[in-house]
């Protein structure tokens, strides 16, 4: 496992856009694995950038999204669609149909979870995959735990519009992808890095199972690799 501290969110933005524009370079149709939520938007800026201001290509690239909630249309504004398009698909030339994320609408669930990974398998695996802290097992129907139903209600009108089951790729589908991309900013992160990087591997902390992967890289911002005593890269 390499871990490279930076400064700040952008600067993790860079270092990972750097590393994800080195693995494009490698592969005719590169295939990159995206997570959502507010860790990854310094990222997306910065690829955003590099296509407007550097012509970073996207044409041949193919997607997949870890996770998608059960129950709202791509269209809903809190869905995982909607926010991959809002903030990285609609400002880069990749092509939509090569954009991968769980069909929250899907008739069987359980069926569209083992198509969805074929289509990976399909593709060859994943090339790179971004991660944040959490996710388990395989790609599948998750009930959401209470803490997560109550962190997500200020999206929401109320809680109890908030959905209760998610698609989700989890540990068993990420560690199949070449490269795993662990990005953390914020000292509230800095408990679940300690445990991720140094800790015993263990269902209690599914992404200290990425110890285990022959190629893993956590990007971490300087309070959150506040607990870590290993050595770090700058």
């Amino acid at each position: 496992m390499r871990i490279i501290q930076v400064k700040d969110e952008e600067a993790m933005g860079r270092r990972a856009a750097d590393l994800i524009e080195a693995e494009m370079a490698r592969h005719a149709n590169p295939v990159i694995g995206l997570a959502t939520g507010e860790t990854p938007l310094p990222l997306y800026r910065e690829l955003i950038r590099r296509h407007k201001e550097e012509g970073l290509d996207f044409s041949t690239t193919i997607t997949f999204n870890l996770d998608e909630y059960v129950g709202l249309p791509p269209e809903h504004d809190e869905s995982y669609r909607y926010f991959m398009n809002k903030n990285l698909f609609n400002h880069i030339n990749i092509v939509k149909k090569n954009t991968h994320v769980p069909d929250g609408m899907a008739e069987d669930v359980e069926a569209s979870c083992h198509e969805y990974d074929r289509m990976i398998d399909d593709c060859g695996g994943i090339d790179v995959q971004v991660l944040g802290i959490g996710a388990n097992g395989h790609t599948r129907v998750k009930t959401l735990t209470e803490k997560t139903i109550q962190d997500n209600a200020r999206f929401f009108p109320s809680i109890d519009d908030v959905p209760r089951l998610a698609i989700t790729m989890g540990i068993g589908t990420i560690l199949h992808a070449a490269h795993c991309l662990l990005l953390a900013s914020g000292a509230n992160k800095a408990d679940a890095i300690k445990a991720a990087c140094e800790g015993p591997v263990t269902g209690m902390c599914p992404a200290s199972v990425l110890q285990l992967h022959q190629y893993a890289t956590v990007i971490v911002t300087e309070d959150a690799a506040g607990e870590l005593t290993l050595r770090v890269e700058h």
